[in-house]
């Protein structure tokens, strides 16, 4: 499965794992992950091992953005390539998005 959800210790971060594909395939998985996790403080979405993300993958991230509570929602998207933060940044996500590229993500962590 491409999509790998871990509920922190204490319940308060829910990080999904994607690999490979972000794409319409995901949608199932992705949505998952997100709602058998109850309700988190925080989300991270780790693109680490992401080869390819299409605009199904952002359609994906609204919506878990809306689950999480829109405007008051705590996402951070991480571990992004040059290519998928250039995707996210035309998209105009960083509005929406904490985006942090692997050096930034490592040093947080």
């Amino acid at each position: 499965m491409p999509i790998h959800a871990a509920l922190s210790d204490d319940g308060q971060q829910l990080t999904i794992s994607v690999t490979g594909r972000f794409a319409f395939c995901a949608h199932q998985d992705f949505r998952q992950a997100y709602e058998r996790a109850g309700a988190p403080r925080r989300y991270v979405v780790d693109l680490r091992d992401t080869e390819y993300l299409d605009s199904s993958a952002l359609g994906m991230l609204l919506l878990l953005r809306d689950h999480a509570g829109g405007d008051a929602a705590d996402i951070r998207i991480v571990n992004c390539s040059s290519d998928m933060r250039r995707v996210l940044s035309v998209s105009n996500f960083a509005q929406l998005f904490q985006i942090e590229s692997p050096a930034v993500a490592q040093a947080g962590c």
